[in-house]
């Protein structure tokens, strides 16, 4: 149980508690005169707290201690004002019990204030009955007076909010707000250019552009080197029109004339129209040499034959060719070729080294053996005529005077050697000329370097020669190709008279010969 701590009173208080009562009366003089005849009282000395000391009159005054002042001036009051109405008013006969219903009070009061007379207390058996206090319609029950004091000594106290609390708060919010925009940008940005439509040129577009589409280009890096060409006006424009087509369109790689600003549909009409594919395309034989390779090259592409020729004397070894290599010779693939408009000159070595390396390797030749198995396959395919079945004979003939210790004595080595890249005929003074380094009738072993490019039937019979004895081939009719192959020199003495006859037959059989 809560224990009130003891009452203060204030004389102050308790004279304005009068003054008001006595306002309420109606009557201040009489008032005056009671006050003038009471008795004066002390001034009463501030109560001590609950700890004994002396209450602080400069201390401000908490809640409780206001309500309480408050109470005791009314009830200080009250008691005074029924001694004044004891002393002032007659003692009256006693008044007959009222019924059982009390009258009530508001009346009393509401005669007093307007000055009117009004029930004098009643006496029973001599004694005076005490009169009935006015209600103080401010007046505090006990219960309030408990409440107050247990929410005194009980109420929290309030903490102090720091200030960082609310910019913590702040930042959290933030935070959440920019995370949201960041993870809805994506979809917002998709749904938006669902409904806007992508930027597009309109019409077949202006001027000239080569469009190049390479191996391994598909249709979303064609969008991309479209627009960065300024063919097309957006990647959306013309990537979406082609996942909307059926069947997916198939391209081709190659140069394609095109034109600037061209619509999306436009654009997608010409690379797929046979038409508009630029192709620099030309051919090299089988067997055929260096400088002609050159001359091929240049009529197909456009290049210079200027160029292709400067191109050619630098380091082979750039090319990728075997550190033996002092020319390209040998290592430019006898194949069709398709080439890209704009390509240069060294493009276009490069690109015929590429595909001879790229044979070398499926014919299974190691790094090391290249250089000797394109020296071999080079004579082959120069000395061998159409018949492809000849190939491999051929290399046996060859490959077994190599392991026997014979000159390989091919008329094409020493015709090469003499800048004649064009026949296989010699004469006895070119056969005897040991300086020329490709004459393999006056030098031993395999000559210095590639007589042409070989093809890969060449390549192949290099690799796998026929099985045989043979030492030597001559052909007997140049017309088709017929060839004898012979073991001894007196079958060989005697092919080689099959073949001057033949070509003594007709003038048309010696145009053959020449």
């Amino acid at each position: 149980m809560t224990q009130l701590p003891p009452e203060r009173r204030d004389p102050n208080s308790q004279r304005a508690a009068t003054d008001w009562h006595a306002l309420l009366s109606g009557d201040a003089q009489a008032d005056a005169a009671r006050r003038a005849a009471a008795p004066a009282q002390p001034a009463q000395q501030p109560s001590a707290d609950a700890g004994g000391a002396a209450a602080d009159p400069s201390r401000p005054l908490t809640r409780r201690e206001l309500r309480e002042r408050e109470q005791r001036a009314q009830e200080a009051q009250a008691t005074q004002a029924q001694a004044i109405q004891a002393q002032a008013t007659p003692v009256q006969q006693p008044v007959p019990p009222a019924p059982d219903v009390q009258p009530s009070r508001v009346p009393e009061y509401a005669a007093r204030a307007a000055g009117r007379p009004h029930p004098a207390p009643s006496a029973s058996y001599g004694e005076p009955t005490q009169t009935e206090p006015p209600v103080d319609p401010f007046a505090v029950s006990r219960s309030d007076r408990r409440a107050d004091a247990y929410d005194d000594y009980h109420e929290p106290k309030k903490k102090r909010r720091a200030p960082w609390g609310c910019l913590i708060g702040l930042l959290i919010v933030g935070a959440l707000v920019a995370g949201a925009a960041f993870f809805l940008q994506g979809p917002i940005s998709a749904v938006v250019a669902h409904f806007t439509p992508a930027a597009d040129y309109d019409g077949a577009g202006t001027g000239e552009v080569v469009f190049m589409i390479h191996d391994g280009d598909t249709g979303s890096s064609i969008a991309e080197n479209l627009v960065s060409q300024d063919v097309v006006a957006s990647y959306d424009a013309f990537y979406d029109l082609l996942l909307a087509q059926s069947p997916e369109p198939e391209f081709h790689p190659g140069a394609y004339q095109m034109a600037s600003q061209m619509s999306a549909q436009a654009a997608l009409d010409a690379l797929t129209d046979p038409a508009n594919k630029l192709e620099n395309t030309f051919v090299i034989p089988e067997g055929t040499a260096l400088p002609d390779v050159l001359v091929s090259a240049s009529e197909g592409t456009g290049v210079p034959l200027e160029e292709l020729q400067a191109a050619a004397t630098e380091s082979p070894q750039s090319y990728g060719l075997p550190a033996e290599a002092t020319t390209l010779e040998g290592f430019l693939a006898p194949l069709t070729y398709t080439l890209d408009p704009g390509v240069d000159a060294r493009g276009v070595l490069q690109s015929m080294v590429d595909s001879q390396m790229a044979t070398l390797d499926a014919a299974g030749v190691a790094p090391a053996d290249r250089w000797k198995t394109v020296i071999l396959a080079s004579i082959v395919q120069r000395e061998a005529g159409s018949n492809l079945d000849d190939f491999p004979k051929i290399a046996r003939v060859f490959q077994n005077r190599l392991d026997q210790g014979m000159n390989l004595q091919s008329d094409a080595t020493v015709a090469y050697g003499t800048g004649n890249m064009h026949t296989v005929w010699t004469t006895d003074e070119e056969r005897a000329d040991a300086g020329n380094l490709y004459n393999t009738y006056a030098n031993p072993g395999l000559p210095v370097g590639p007589i042409g490019n070989p093809g890969e039937v060449a390549i192949n019979a290099a690799l796998h020669p026929a099985d045989g004895t043979w030492l030597f081939f001559v052909p007997v009719n140049l017309a088709t190709g017929e060839t004898v192959f012979s073991t001894t020199v007196d079958e060989h003495e005697a092919a080689v008279a099959q073949l001057q006859e033949w070509c003594a037959a007709s003038d048309e059989n010696a145009a053959y010969c020449e």
